[in-house]
């Protein structure tokens, strides 16, 4: 009971730093971590434990499955250099360099060391991305930050997973595990894939409007990571690929109410486990602290601090020096009269700045067995890098983005006054099309709709007037589908866009159609 008290008291705490970051323009994972310090320093709340299996999957599936529903394939490959630079480049060599000094300075077995680098290694976008957003400034560099998220969990839980296994059986040489990862990850996309497809031709039927739709939902994610992990696949790129998947064609089978109802309930589900994962953050710093004293405690947070100089600097260091390489290759392009865009500095410095870590790292560092080798020195060091980089750089990276004077971005804007007009096209041409009349004839129709509503005459007036909102919102519906496929707006605009007509569908639908059903 004390430890459901104390979870409920950071929920109310998080709720208010959640309007406090907004009022500051601050990145609101910044604030948790500062709560959850401060909470679970509190001597009075008691020691939380949970299985590292458990751990893993609770917080790193869903997680997962919020970043790859809204990452564009489209966009990955588009972007897919940079990425590369990022996503294989930047992590492995952090994870190298980490190691190198776990080794070197704290004298951490190879295995942990590199796990240790494994688990600090993947930045997380979303204190990033709540901040830039705000700022508009260039979609591609939004999209490079989102996918490179995404896809440096990815590799860093694979180079973690197995770390983790070598590190637990002494005599079993870690380069043994790695010819296992040729069939775990393709194994474990199919897995996604299969259980996505199953999701969409399966569930969305079956339970289209009822709550069970959500339930459904929550038991495949996770179920797609616990069969993978039963046949000894990749959980985590099963779970990337059921979200990409489920990305990029749920949309056209889910309801309107089951989306909506879906984002929020999702939403809340990612919010409140980031919630619990600071305060059990908190919870662990404690503890760890309580068992070290003495020139134990200050070697262990000397080298803390060093692995977060470490993690910070080889991100910047790494992309100044590959936009350097860019802007030398792409001036020679130039020189033989090539037209290619030149790689800004500025951006370059702002990604590099912008590599925030968070959930990931303190999952993976939770799902550590209590018996592994150096736990409590790794633990501590993980949380240090959390912290470090979510007060130092998410709170300075609005004042960078000033002080860069980065150009805003209205391609967006663009985007969705082009898929506006081309919708309402399309929604004038069916309406006329559903009736057999001309524009004047639609429009007598509605001066009818608007003269009962006149009349009081409510029921006969919304009938008149869904009826034509329901003909317009399918044409809109399809013209939107088309554009996304024909690469004409982005998933952003096209996630923006579909909000809206969700929102318009449910307004025309009677009561009863909008609430889910129980059953």
């Amino acid at each position: 009971m004390d430890v459901f008290e104390n979870v409920l008291v950071m929920l109310i705490a998080a709720c208010l730093l959640l309007q406090l970051s907004r009022r500051l323009a601050l990145p609101y994972p910044s604030m948790l971590a500062l709560a959850g310090v401060c909470l679970g320093a509190m001597p009075w709340v008691p020691h939380v434990s949970l299985d590292p299996q458990l751990a893993l999957a609770l917080f790193i599936a869903p997680a997962l499955l919020d970043s790859a529903f809204d990452t564009s394939p489209r966009e990955l490959r588009r972007n897919w250099m940079s990425l590369v630079s990022l996503v294989l480049v930047a992590v492995l060599l952090t994870t190298a360099v980490v190691a190198w000094a776990g080794w070197a300075f704290a004298g951490l077995p190879l295995a942990a060391a590199i796990t240790l680098g494994a688990i600090v290694a993947p930045p997380d976008a979303v204190a990033a991305a709540a901040v830039m957003q705000q700022f508009r400034i260039p979609r591609r560099t939004l999209s490079i930050i989102n996918g490179e998220s995404l896809l440096n969990d990815a590799v860093a839980l694979l180079v973690f997973g197995v770390a983790v296994s070598a590190a637990g059986a002494a005599h079993v040489p870690m380069t043994s595990s790695l010819p296992m990862l040729l069939v775990a990850v393709p194994g474990g996309a199919l897995v996604g894939f299969a259980f996505a497809k199953l999701n969409i031709h399966f569930g969305a039927p079956l339970f289209a409007g009822t709550r069970s739709a959500i339930i459904f939902q929550f038991v495949m994610t996770f179920g797609a990571w616990i069969v993978a992990e039963r046949l000894h696949l990749s959980p985590i790129i099963s779970v990337v690929a059921f979200g990409m998947t489920l990305g990029q064609y749920a949309p056209r089978r889910h309801a309107p109410r089951d989306r909506v109802h879906s984002y929020a309930v999702w939403g809340a589900v990612v919010f409140t486990l980031n919630v619990l994962a600071f305060f059990l953050m908190g919870l662990q710093a404690r503890g760890i602290l309580t068992r070290l004293s003495g020139p134990q405690l200050t070697h262990a947070l000397e080298f803390a601090a060093l692995v977060l100089a470490l993690v910070i600097g080889v991100r910047v260091a790494w992309l100044l020096i590959y936009g350097a390489a860019m802007r030398r290759y792409k001036l020679r392009l130039i020189a033989r009269g090539r037209k290619v865009p030149l790689p800004s500095r500025r951006i370059n410095l702002l990604v590099g700045w912008s590599g925030m870590r968070g959930l990931v790292t303190l999952a993976t560092a939770f799902a550590l067995p209590a018996e592994f080798p150096g736990r409590d020195l790794i633990v501590l060091s993980a949380f240090a890098v959390v912290l470090g980089t979510l007060v130092i750089q998410g709170f300075t990276i609005g004042p960078l983005i000033r002080m860069l004077k980065i150009e805003p971005d209205d391609s967006q804007d663009e985007e969705i006054s082009l898929a506006r007009t081309a919708m309402m096209d399309a929604a004038l041409a069916a309406i006329e099309a559903e009736h057999g009349r001309e524009a004047d004839a639609v429009r007598d129709e509605y001066r009818a709709a608007r003269a009962l509503a006149q009349d009081r005459r409510q029921t006969q007036a919304k009938t008149a007037q869904d009826r034509l909102r329901t003909v317009a919102i399918r044409a809109q519906r399809e013209a939107l589908d088309s554009l996304r496929q024909a690469g004409r707006i982005e998933d952003d605009t096209y996630h923006q866009l579909e909000e809206e007509m969700d929102w318009a569908e449910l307004n025309a639908m009677p009561a009863n159609d909008v609430r889910l059903q129980s059953v």
